[in-house]
């Protein structure tokens, strides 16, 4: 009897995991100084979803204040790219540097999604894929970057899916006030 309730198990935790995906990667070379000055850049919309990029930067603006980060600017509208009729160019991402620059910030967020919809089918499962990076805008390099992809439940919502994703991408920004001086 034990052996039909263990295999039970094992098959319905089998199920379980195949309905639920999460894959994600990231790289953190240095502490980033979380009492710097920090803009948010226009995050690129590379799926068919209207306006997918634009619920990114707002659930990543607010997990960034919410991780200590309270020094940040948010990029002018003018800025954005996340439009239904212009796709995404070079040339926004470099403008939005430039005024991030101007503004005297040390660090921008900026990244991409590559997916943000319902799955089609009998489920429509939702599904999440984000690129996130933070780059210093002293030297224009890279610092951190985290990129991931997550499916949900057929009855979860895809806002959901998307907070659980970015929440866990952010959790390996690794941010400390730094005094002068160190």
């Amino acid at each position: 009897m034990n052996r039909i309730k263990s295999a039970l198990l094992g098959l319905v935790t089998l199920w379980l995991a195949a309905c639920s995906t999460t894959i994600q990667s990231s790289a953190s070379y240095e502490k980033l100084d979380k009492q710097a000055k920090w803009v948010l850049l226009p995050i690129a919309n590379n799926t068919s979803t209207p306006q997918a990029a634009l619920s990114a930067e707002a659930m990543v603006d607010h997990l960034l204040r919410h991780n200590g980060i309270t020094s940040l600017v948010s990029y002018p509208s003018a800025l954005s790219r996340d439009t239904l009729f212009e796709p995404t160019e070079r040339k926004v991402s470099d403008e939005a540097q430039k005024w991030a620059r101007e503004q005297g910030a040390q660090f921008a967020v900026t990244g991409s999604v590559e997916e943000w919809r319902y799955k089609v089918g009998i489920d429509g499962e939702p599904a999440v894929g984000v690129t996130l990076k933070v780059i210093d805008l002293s030297n224009s390099r890279v610092v951190w970057s985290a990129s991931g992809a997550k499916s949900g439940w057929s009855r979860q919502a895809l806002s959901a899916v998307a907070q659980a994703l970015l929440t866990d991408l952010l959790k390996t920004l690794q941010t400390a006030p730094v005094k002068a001086g160190t």
